[in-house]
């Protein structure tokens, strides 16, 4: 079965998949053919699809599935959860990538999921880490993909990793069992806290976000790591915070500060840092634009945005011909032509992979946050 693609949908303002050193971004892949028209009536034949795709377009960027180091799934229904995983599973059956999950709608209505992906070219390290006493994922993922300094973990949740029993508890009590259990993955790989360089958290409901940022700090109590934190269902019910990590082991890591308009100093936050650079490459947090001037104005946020993105990029040295990927949170699908039209001018003709999620933010008022990754 197939369905039109909504012309909105049709002209994508990211690139299929962008290069960097070692690594490919690829923008986010939905169940479509060449025309826009979404295939397959159930998850698990649009999981097929999805992968199918993936599969192409890593091809035509000089790589396969077997060399993919993260995936992110974004998914219509948590009911859908079990069959997109076995669907899932025939395309990764050993040293699968990391893999995080999050239930928010697809771009296009008839469409059940959507994924994207970063993937290591040939002749790059890719191994699996496992802590020692742990058990294998239960689902179709590995906890940490490490490829020379760079270590990718899935989506944590507060999963005990001896048996993979819940553990319980409320938003703080999840959030610290996350951190620990990404610390034992980062130790397994020769890291620590202090290596991680970008965070994004997904929280069901916004109304943790103080008690989560709380137990937070405790883990990264100096130049804690870029990050975004979303409002975003989770395949479990009972888990309430979902975290995804990226580490870098740099010597030159450094924390920079997004300046004011007037170039003075900005005011740093205690729970991220605007951007982490390490070495060559920069992971920007999401930023937003909301103000009473700019409230219910998601264009004006959007240009605000985009501005202290820029800002940031060029504090540390970089410009917008570096970026090289890009998360675009809007809270509206009615905001998303909008949003992705500012995006592509600002980007140029040089475009960046990426993907634009419809979710809600934590800010009041908030309509639109990007995280970007950048490189030199």
């Amino acid at each position: 079965m197939s369905f039109a693609a909504p012309p909105s949908h049709a002209a994508s303002p990211y690139a299929p998949f962008v290069k960097s050193g070692s690594l490919v971004h690829v923008s986010s892949v939905g169940p479509v053919d060449a025309t826009g028209a979404v295939q397959g009536d159930d998850v698990a034949a649009q999981t097929r699809r999805v992968l199918e795709k993936l599969r192409e377009r890593l091809g035509t960027a000089g790589t396969d599935l077997n060399r993919v180091a993260s995936v992110m799934v974004y998914l219509r229904d948590a009911k859908d959860f079990a069959a997109m995983n076995q669907a899932y599973a025939a395309f990764f059956q050993q040293d699968r990538p990391t893999r995080t999950t999050i239930v928010v709608p697809p771009a296009d209505p008839k469409a059940f999921l959507e994924v994207s992906a970063v993937a290591l070219l040939p002749g790059a390290e890719r191994r699996v880490v496992l802590p020692a006493g742990w058990k294998p994922s239960p689902n179709p993922y590995s906890y940490g993909i490490l490829s020379g300094d760079t270590l990718f973990l899935s989506g944590l949740v507060a999963r005990n990793p001896a048996d993979n029993s819940f553990k319980g508890g409320d938003v703080a009590t999840q959030t610290r069992a996350v951190l620990e259990s990404a610390g034992s993955i980062l130790n397994a790989a020769g890291m620590t806290h202090a290596d991680v360089v970008s965070a994004r958290v997904y929280l069901p409901d916004t109304s943790g976000f103080q008690a989560m940022n709380e137990a937070y700090r405790a883990f990264f109590p100096e130049h804690p790591p870029a990050r975004a934190t979303v409002q975003a269902g989770l395949a479990g019910r009972d888990y309430v915070v979902e975290i995804t990590l990226l580490a870098v082991k740099s010597a030159s890591r450094r924390a920079i500060l997004t300046p004011n308009e007037d170039g003075t100093p900005g005011r740093a936050n205690p729970n991220l840092s605007s951007a982490i650079q390490a070495g060559a490459r920069l992971f920007l947090s999401g930023m937003l634009g909301n103000s009473e001037a700019t409230k219910g104005d998601a264009a004006a946020q959007t240009r605000i945005t985009l501005d202290r993105l820029g800002r940031t990029l060029r504090a540390a040295g970089f410009d917008w011909e570096h970026v090289k990927d890009g998360i675009v949170y809007v809270t509206a699908p009615a905001n998303r032509a909008t949003v992705e039209g500012l995006w592509r001018q600002r980007l140029g003709a040089q475009k960046a992979a990426g993907v634009t999620i419809v979710t809600g933010l934590v800010a009041p008022d908030g309509l639109v946050e990007i995280m970007l990754t950048a490189a030199r």
